[in-house]
């Protein structure tokens, strides 16, 4: 059986098409189209005509490429640059209709619980109990579980991406009041769901997200030439001493530094930021930087699960509301919390 699946973040539309005949979704093709979404919208504001034809077009092609490689229609959703627009249902409407594909856009809760099972399957039983991170573009997902799906999952609107815009936007590099100021709210937002990792005693934290990967290449993880099966382990002590680092540069510069890409220089401060206060707040030492997240969460759900479970969080996405205001949603993901 071979799958695809179209994610559309904050900077990019990523296609990966994988093999699942043996319940293991093995990529054989992978793409992505650079949008830079998050660039062109204010949090919380819509998303204008130009981004919505440039998301088109990338969808469209998405879905060509899927399918020259022999995939079904891609499971195709957005994350919460999308979630959050106002104008997100007129988006959506207009992707279905010019492409073919049933874009959809998931909670926050549901991302993470995605990312926890594709994190859960890709480093196994033995890790026992599991603490995840994700830092998107948008929001910060948590999550603990002792099993297939998480216990809780929490999300918040610590993107690194919309802390840049909030805390950084006028100043390159950001003054030290700006970075302690952003240091500030991400401890404030994090202490209920970081008392409940640190009562929980995780045996075992991964990190997750393209803002990890470069931020463990930057503390000396392995380069991704090496390979999916390295060893990453991202040290908090390590992440402190590279913000200072990061805070006196401005981004082009960060740009030259390992690991550190171009686009995604300018939100790794505020990344760094929220990745370190993550990991002292719940007293993680370290964390385990896991190649598999949502994507793959998504594909393990669908062949686990089967095509009934997608069908329903479409739906759901078409008769959810608006995005709910409030910064902290905690959520019960099973009945053994």
């Amino acid at each position: 059986m071979r799958m695809s699946v179209v994610d559309v973040g904050s900077n990019t539309v990523r296609l990966v098409v994988a093999d699942a005949d043996d319940g293991v979704p093995l990529p054989v093709h992978t793409a992505k189209w650079r949008l830079r979404l998050s660039e062109q919208v204010t949090p919380g504001g819509p998303i204008p005509e130009p981004a919505v034809e440039q998301l088109v077009h990338a969808v469209a092609e998405a879905s060509r490429t899927a399918t020259r490689w022999g995939a079904a229609g891609p499971l195709a959703f957005a994350t919460a640059v999308v979630r959050g627009a106002p104008n997100r249902h007129e988006v959506l409407h207009t992707v279905r209709a010019r492409t073919g594909v049933d874009l959809c856009t998931l909670p926050g809760e549901v991302e993470a619980e995605l990312t926890f099972l594709g994190a859960r399957r890709w480093m196994g039983w033995r890790s026992g109990p599991l603490a995840l991170l994700d830092i998107g573009g948008g929001s910060l997902e948590v999550a603990f579980g002792r099993g297939r799906l998480p216990d809780f999952v929490a999300s918040l609107p610590l993107g690194a991406g919309r802390l840049t815009h909030e805390f950084f936007k006028d100043e390159d590099p950001p003054s030290p009041e700006r970075v302690r100021a952003l240091r500030r709210k991400v401890r404030h937002q994090l202490r209920d769901v970081a008392a409940r990792i640190r009562w929980e005693g995780p045996r075992t934290a991964v990190a997750t997200s393209r803002t990890f990967q470069q931020l463990g290449r930057l503390c000396g993880t392995a380069p991704g030439r090496h390979g999916p099966f390295v060893d990453r382990q991202l040290h908090r002590e390590a992440l402190r001493e590279a913000i200072p680092r990061l805070a006196a540069l401005p981004a082009a510069e960060r740009a030259l530094l390992p690991g550190i890409s171009a686009p995604r220089a300018a939100q790794s401060l505020a990344g760094a930021v929220v990745a370190h206060t993550a990991m002292k707040l719940t007293g993680l030492r370290s964390v385990t930087v896991c190649p598999w997240a949502i994507r793959e969460g998504v594909l393990l759900r669908h062949i686990e699960d089967g095509p009934a479970w997608w069908a329903e969080v479409t739906r759901r996405s078409e008769e959810a509301a608006p995005p709910d205001p409030v910064p902290l949603r905690i959520a019960t993901a099973t009945a053994t919390s």
